[in-house]
């Protein structure tokens, strides 16, 4: 079995407008929770999605560590860089980042959100950043385009699942760059539920915060539909099997 790390559960707690991500009492201390996003291709979303949900978890007070697997583009590590974030940035784009990232994290941190390169063209890195994971988020606009991309993600992991012994990572699709009130996020909702896969409720819609944020500081990221979203997801639980 590859180096595995505890989960943690989320309890989420509003406060005067404020929302707080706990842990349970239970998790091993060392443990950590580890999110990767991922996607077939370039440009679903997936730099912004770990950004906000990076921050998300910092804001709630955990000790955070942001992965950058991209090789190639290290959108995330010059965005930390710009935008100055209040926690660590690395770049670690390697097919065995399963095995290295334990070592240089574990006991250090609460939870790692690892950002992906697009799994077509590197699928290995890809697929060592999901063997790591306890929670998977894809994200993805609610079009037909997108939607055709879900097989190669569902069949990575597959791969992951037999590669841990049947251990699967908790996944959930979350829709981003959604357009308000339109029909047609609820449709494809529908249509990726049937296929088997969890949607988080919360959407992210095509606002200028999310398009204009790359280089910027984050704030407040806890309180916007990441923070909704990623107190659904850790509230998932880890899937045992995929079929």
């Amino acid at each position: 079995m590859p180096a595995r790390f505890g989960i943690y559960q989320s309890k989420s707690v509003r406060t005067d407008g404020n929302t707080e991500i706990r842990r349970s009492g239970h998790a091993e201390a060392g443990d950590m929770l580890v999110i990767t996003t991922l996607n077939l291709k370039g440009g679903s979303s997936k730099t912004t999605s770990a950004a906000f949900i990076a921050h998300a978890l910092h804001e709630s007070g955990l000790k955070v560590l942001a992965v950058d697997a991209d090789g190639e583009n290290e959108s995330l590590l010059q965005w930390g860089s710009l935008g100055e974030w209040p926690f660590p940035t690395i770049g670690m784009a390697v097919p065995n980042l399963h095995r290295q990232l334990p070592g240089i994290a574990n006991g250090k941190y609460d939870a790692v959100v690892i950002d992906t390169p697009p799994m077509k063209e590197q699928r290995s890195i890809v697929l060592s950043a999901a063997r790591l994971a306890t929670h998977v988020v894809c994200p993805m606009a609610p079009t037909p385009m997108e939607y055709n991309r879900l097989p190669a993600v569902r069949q990575l992991l597959v791969d992951v699942a037999e590669l841990r012994d049947g251990d699967a990572p908790a996944f959930a699709v979350l829709f981003t760059r959604t357009i308000s009130n339109a029909a047609s996020t609820e449709v494809y909702r529908e249509m990726v539920a049937e296929d088997g896969d969890y949607v988080l409720k919360p959407t992210v819609g095509r606002l200028e915060r999310y398009a204009q944020a790359f280089g910027m500081p984050i704030e407040n990221a806890l309180n916007s539909a990441y923070g909704d979203a990623v107190i659904e997801l850790l509230d998932l639980d880890v899937q045992k099997e995929i079929a």
